[in-house]
């Protein structure tokens, strides 16, 4: 199964994600696959914060900043779950580079293909994702692209995502949810 939970900056949405994957994988080994690039103070303090946060619940980190779908070459074989923390930075991570910007729609596409790599090879995937839509603003066309890439991107794992939640101030809101999975709500602690 997987689930993409979608959420603003600061909205809770990581610290769900990982309860999330949590809940579904006793007996499992637990994955956490961090596509962040360090470049400064503030990100260090963020990875730090990411850390502490899920330390004790039996995470094994691989850092996997581009090529999502290679954390499967660093992965063990049998039961196993994987959280994807985030597609927002994984999609930075793709499109620009010291060789200039990608296409979106190669970047959308990449990045989508290799999280439902994932997808087929683990029991249970949780994807973190930002919700950069809302503020309404025009910005330069590498922004834009950035965020045409995600809609695109949010919006096929939506479509392939057997639950999508958007995390509001905290507050799990369901989006989607299968037939085939609406027994779990209260396991992952979904307001309906």
């Amino acid at each position: 199964m997987m689930v993409l939970v979608i959420g603003g900056s600061g909205s809770g949405k990581s610290a769900y994600g990982e309860d999330c994957i949590t809940s579904l994988s006793p007996g499992k080994k637990k994955y956490y696959l961090a596509a962040m690039k360090v470049f400064d103070e503030e990100d260090r303090q963020k990875v730090g914060r990411h850390r502490q946060m899920r330390q004790g619940k039996g995470f094994v980190t691989i850092e996997q900043t581009v090529d999502i779908e290679k954390a499967l070459l660093r992965m063990e074989p049998g039961a196993r779950t994987a959280l994807v923390e985030c597609v927002s930075n994984l999609t930075a991570n793709e499109m620009f580079s010291e060789h200039g910007i990608r296409q979106e729609e190669d970047v959308a596409e990449k990045i989508a293909d290799g999280i439902l790599k994932l997808k087929k090879a683990v029991d249970h995937l949780v994807v973190i994702s930002g919700n950069m839509f809302e503020d309404g603003r025009c910005y330069d066309e590498g922004t834009m692209a950035y965020i045409r890439a995600m809609g695109r991107i949010n919006e096929r794992l939506a479509r392939e995502a057997e639950r999508v939640v958007e995390v509001v101030v905290g507050i799990p809101v369901a989006i989607k949810v299968s037939n085939a999975h609406k027994s779990l709500a209260g396991i992952l602690d979904i307001h309906e």
